[in-house]
């Protein structure tokens, strides 16, 4: 059956209100739960090791990351798939819901064997959610805060980690809690966290571009007409286009997702699998074995880490707040090419510094926290590419193929990498694991430079048009 709606372009027109904000609040919690678990791994480290119970060793320490991350490529396929395929709010519910369970059962590991696995889980919930919030968002969001919005979500993961440096520095202190005990508390707060905000949950509605193209265009219509009503002047608000569109006669599925990006896509799925692989690498490789650099090199004790970490954490968080607006003005091809160039030279820069030497505690972490300002803003808009240049039908399968080929291929390696590199004593083969971050980011850079998209001040319809579209003359389809 052919329709018409315009309520992409209704959604698209309207100004910021405090049903977007309380979008952004409910379903944003996702990228502080990430910041959150990846700073414990790191900034309990320490305390794991010295564990009774666990007794970790730095090889252990590494591969229990590598586990966090397994589960989160994982389970960005598996609920990516049933994101495009049950509706956005359903999957939301579902992955929250494990985060929760996994992370409450980390608290409890008693070896390592039940710590590396429920860090398995936890990550195969933090995955998932990816897909069915960052699909969510890029489709309730109105077209000209899109770009600063998704960043500054994006950055939100260092509040996460903000509030576990700080966690750990109250927890880990000597002589407050037994040794077995502080870094179980710590693992703790994210289950809090995660269940207060299932409640919050409750409020939002599917996406209405969802059950738009899944024929379902009278729901729809009847979910923007209650979001509209929170606007008094919807009333002077310019004329929606409308879009003619197809009901689908079969469920999305990997048939459909190959078409999208072998066929009509093929230039955006090299970028996207570039720019994902290469802040991958970047962020894993280097935050995992925060710690453990600090502790190895710099003779940090594990109680004060979380100190080191709130410069580092509050510069990744204010680097795509602040430069977010850009990415919609000046516009997409410009702003990454830069951040992910500027990362790259930076962080070559600190590796000089390091292997000769001229770095304390101190000003190793001032250079992290410059380096990650622009780097910050790279990696989230790695993010915001994938999820906004492909069709909505399998936009959330995606958005888990390309988080799952990125962080497969320059993420689940990393931390181990690092860990043994770091478990040589030798600066030198630090500094040649940076060199490699530093590379992978600059060719991002130029791949950025060669396929990018310009998608700033676009309609999702027009960046890339539905499978549904009864007529598909989009520009942007190369």
């Amino acid at each position: 059956m052919v329709f018409e709606s315009d309520v992409p372009a209704r959604l698209d027109r309207l100004p910021w209100g405090r049903f977007h904000s309380i979008a952004v609040a409910a379903l944003g919690i996702t990228w502080v739960l990430d910041g959150l678990e990846v700073t414990l791994a790191g900034a309990v480290s320490g305390a794991l090791k010295a564990s009774p119970a666990l007794a970790l060793s730095e090889p252990e320490v590494g591969a229990s990351a590598s586990a966090y991350l397994a589960g989160a490529v994982l389970g960005a396929f598996f609920f990516g798939l049933l994101t495009d395929r049950l509706g956005r709010k359903r999957l939301f519910f579902v992955t929250l819901g494990v985060y929760v369970a996994a992370t409450a059962a980390t608290a409890l590991a008693q070896g390592f064997a039940s710590f590396a696995l429920f860090r398995f889980l936890t990550g195969a919930g933090i995955g998932g959610e990816y897909t069915a919030i960052n699909s969510a968002l890029q489709e309730l969001i109105p077209v000209r805060y899109r770009g600063r919005t998704d960043l500054a979500i994006n950055g939100s993961f260092w509040l996460g980690a903000l509030l576990g440096a700080l966690g750990t520095t109250v927890l880990l202190a000597p002589g407050r809690f037994p040794e077995d005990i502080g870094w179980r508390l710590a693992f703790g707060i994210g289950a809090a966290l995660g269940a207060c905000i299932l409640l919050l949950r409750r409020a939002l509605p599917e996406s209405p571009r969802w059950l738009l193209v899944h024929g379902r265009h009278a729901e729809a219509d009847a979910v923007v007409e209650r979001i509209e009503r929170g606007f008094p002047t919807r009333a002077s608000m310019p004329a929606a286009g409308r879009l003619r569109m197809r009901t689908r006669e079969h469920a999305i599925g990997f048939v459909d997702l190959g078409v999208t990006l072998f066929r009509r896509y093929p230039r955006r799925a090299v970028l996207g699998l570039v720019l994902m692989t290469a802040q991958a690498f970047f962020y894993n490789a280097i935050f995992f074995t925060y710690a453990m650099v600090l502790g190895r090199f710099f003779a940090v004790p594990p109680q004060d880490v979380g100190l080191y970490l709130v410069p580092f954490a509050l510069s990744n968080f204010f680097g795509p707040l602040l430069l977010g607006r850009l990415f919609d003005t000046w516009g997409r091809k410009p702003m990454i090419a830069s951040t992910y160039a500027l990362s790259g030279l930076l962080l070559g820069g600190t590796a000089l510094l390091f292997v000769h030497g001229a770095l304390t505690a101190a000003t190793q972490t001032l250079a992290w926290t410059v380096v990650f300002f622009f780097a910050s803003a790279a990696a989230s808009s790695a993010y915001l590419t994938v999820s906004e240049s492909f069709p909505l039908e399998v936009r959330a399968l995606a958005i888990a193929l390309f988080y799952a080929l990125g962080t497969a291929l320059g993420g689940i390696a990393a931390p181990w990498l690092f860990g043994a590199l770091i478990g040589t004593g030798e600066p030198v083969a630090i500094a040649w694991g940076y060199a490699a971050g530093a590379a992978l980011m600059l060719i991002a850079a130029a791949v950025e430079l060669w396929l990018g998209v310009a998608a700033e001040r676009r309609p999702l319809e027009d960046v890339a048009r539905p499978l549904s579209c009864v007529v598909d003359d989009s520009p942007a389809a190369t």
